[in-house]
């Protein structure tokens, strides 16, 4: 019995041509979502360690320890600066709002977003995130 061989040149390069494309493309997807999915859990974790220390340094803060209540300004230098690990100052924004006002009982609310541009073909996208926390000092 004879065994009869074809001749086969150029098919693992064809197949080749026809996987890699695709498994490159999922590579490379996946670990763009993933980047994606890292910089939404930090604006996430931005509004809320933004919204707590705005809630502890409201105005019963500030007459018990003789300093100045939190202002927009402060929880972005105090709360939401030092944590920022990947995030681009330049593309985030973020607003602080007291609802009615900044004494204990009222409501914080802490909102940032981030304009993201990944880093492959995909467009940009702005991930935002609110936390709402009752000011208790």
């Amino acid at each position: 019995m004879r065994i009869r061989r074809t001749n086969r040149s150029g098919a693992a390069a064809m197949e080749a041509a026809i996987v890699l494309p695709v498994t490159l493309l999922i590579v490379f997807g996946t670990v763009v979502g993933a980047l994606g999915v890292f910089r939404y859990q930090e604006t996430a974790l931005l509004a809320r360690v933004g919204a707590r220390y705005a809630a502890v340094h409201g105005s019963k803060y500030a007459s018990a320890n003789g300093k100045p209540a939190a202002t927009q300004a402060d929880v972005y230098t105090n709360a939401i600066a030092p944590k920022m690990v990947i995030l681009d100052p330049s593309q985030m924004t973020y607003s602080v709002t007291w609802n009615p006002d900044n004494t204990p009982g009222s409501t914080v609310k802490v909102t940032v977003s981030y304009n993201w541009i990944p880093e492959t073909i995909f467009p940009a996208v702005t991930l935002k995130s609110t936390a709402v926390q009752t000011v208790s000092y």
